[in-house]
């Protein structure tokens, strides 16, 4: 959960990065909950949404915060800190990897139970596991394409790639 846009001052501090590390796993939230939705009740994965959406509204109002004392006269810059950070961390940390993790464990479970004879409950658990042990495989490849796409649309708004409109 890391994109290149700073704050454009020395040390460059990244949007994505400053949440405290002890809260960043809530950013996986859903992710783990689709990997356990062959186990649990539909409302725990949605649940888990909910984190993972507190975590993206919280990391976008910390960006905001930063921002806003590294340029207290350009608000201007706030809001490109917050939206970007949002729109970013909602593609890469809620949406596409939620969507992944959910098609890969419904096709997981849908082909173990064709290809075995394996009961219900460890086709399940397989599929669970398998959902769990793809989350790290997937982040870094979902955070890349998320910066392209960004970097090829809203990004463009900002002028350069990457990095928030300068005062005028």
């Amino acid at each position: 959960m890391i994109h290149p846009v700073t704050l454009g001052h020395p040390g460059g501090v990244t949007w994505g990065q400053s949440v405290p590390d002890t809260a960043t796993p809530s950013g996986y939230a859903n992710e783990v909950g689709e990997s356990f939705r062959p186990l649990v009740p539909v409302p725990v994965v949605w649940a888990s949404y909910g984190v993972a959406t507190a975590y993206v509204t919280a990391d976008a109002i910390d960006k905001g915060r930063k921002a806003a004392t590294a340029h207290p006269q350009d608000p201007t810059r706030v809001g490109v800190a917050v939206v970007d950070t949002f729109v970013w961390q909602s593609l890469a940390s809620v949406a596409i990897p939620g969507f992944t993790i959910n098609r890969l464990c419904a096709a997981s479970l849908a082909l173990l139970g064709s290809l075995t004879r394996w009961p219900l409950s460890m086709r399940r658990w397989t599929t669970t596991a398998l959902g769990l042990a793809a989350i790290p495989l997937i982040i870094t490849p979902i955070d890349r394409t998320v910066d392209f796409l960004m970097d090829s649309s809203l990004r463009k708004l900002y002028k350069t790639p990457g990095e928030p409109p300068t005062s005028h």
